[in-house]
């Protein structure tokens, strides 16, 4: 499954490493690819991943869902 959000806040490469490995280590996340110039995290996962769950990972990197 593929899933995109909006993440708002990130300036930087570390800003796109930081939210990376915070929502790649959500259960079931296979791949967290994010794109700092459109803000966009797209989530490939092997089942059904809530937002709730991605939600929490962006904001534990210090961002916000949009």
């Amino acid at each position: 499954m593929t899933s995109t959000y909006t993440v708002l806040g990130m300036t930087c490469g570390h800003c796109v490493a930081a939210v990376s490995a915070e929502v790649g280590a959500v259960p079931g996340v296979t791949s967290a690819a994010v794109d700092l110039e459109s803000g966009t995290l797209t989530v490939t996962s092997t089942g059904p991943v809530g937002r709730p769950e991605i939600e929490a990972a962006v904001t534990e990197a210090g961002y916000t869902l949009s």
